[in-house]
């Protein structure tokens, strides 16, 4: 890398971190803060503090208040607070009742949410089995493959999840990946009425996991929580059983976050 690179670098950092002395400046106070109060609590100089605050106006992370001179928290950095929390809630508030899926279904309980049209696994609930699918927390999965990721989709506007898929691809993981657009739109419409997805190896050889979508109060999906197990252990007759504890489940996280469960 060129000195001229890593002085580039560094000052993208540095500019980052101004904008963020800045925002919490403005956080802490409930009235807003003028330009120059605003250089003063962030340690910036006021024309550096000026260019700052017009660039996060730009993106809605700042309002300017023309009546008072002062500078408050814009819309946009509440959009992303409210994500931060919302995800947040969903997790810590889906815990125990994926504790006592684990210990109802004896296998491993997760938990997803969707990024960037993947879904990541936040967390789970491991099986007591030496034998156990394990998804490592922090993975991310292709959602056409997984319980959890088709039962995201099926609550995504069909044009987001149209999109979603046209990016992402549609890649064979195995040889029962469903990789026709008709034949996942099918299977799609099949879970909304349903309210629960199904992973039949189509992900990894020997696993299947069964999944649904915690909702949120207009519908969408907040997260996915499903169970997951080699065939060995999940036949026919038990995975219908696992769709049953997983629906319950789900809809009683759904509604402790305030959500509309399937079908309501």
């Amino acid at each position: 890398m060129s000195p001229k690179d890593t002085n580039g670098r560094a000052g993208q950092v540095r500019a980052i971190t101004r904008a963020v002395s800045v925002m919490r400046a403005l956080s802490e106070s409930a009235d807003g803060l003028t330009l120059s109060e605003t250089a003063a609590q962030s340690g910036l100089a006021a024309s550096t503090a000026h260019r700052i605050l017009t660039t996060l106006e730009s993106e809605r992370f700042v309002r300017f208040e023309t009546a008072s001179g002062c500078w408050h928290v814009g819309v946009s950095a509440f959009t992303v607070g409210a994500a931060f929390a919302r995800t947040r809630d969903v997790i810590v508030l889906a815990k125990p009742y994926m504790r006592r899926l684990m210990e109802s279904t004896g296998e491993t309980a997760n938990i997803y949410l969707e990024s960037g049209g993947e879904i990541v696994c936040m967390g789970q609930v491991e099986s007591r089995h030496a034998m156990r699918a394990l998804t490592r927390v922090g993975g991310r999965t292709k959602m056409h493959w997984s319980a959890a990721g088709k039962a995201i989709l099926a609550q995504m506007r069909p044009e987001r999840a149209r999109r979603v898929l046209e990016e992402q691809g549609m890649a064979r993981a195995t040889a029962r990946t469903i990789t026709d657009p008709s034949a996942l739109a099918a299977e799609l419409e099949k879970i909304r009425a349903e309210g629960v997805a199904v992973d039949d190896e189509e992900h990894a050889d020997g696993l299947r996991c069964v999944g649904s979508a915690v909702l949120s109060e207009n519908g969408t999906a907040a997260a996915a929580i499903s169970v997951s197990g080699p065939r060995s252990r999940i036949s026919d007759e038990r995975l219908e059983q696992l769709r049953d504890a997983v629906g319950r489940i789900v809809s009683e996280v759904t509604r402790e976050y305030g959500g509309r469960p399937a079908g309501s």
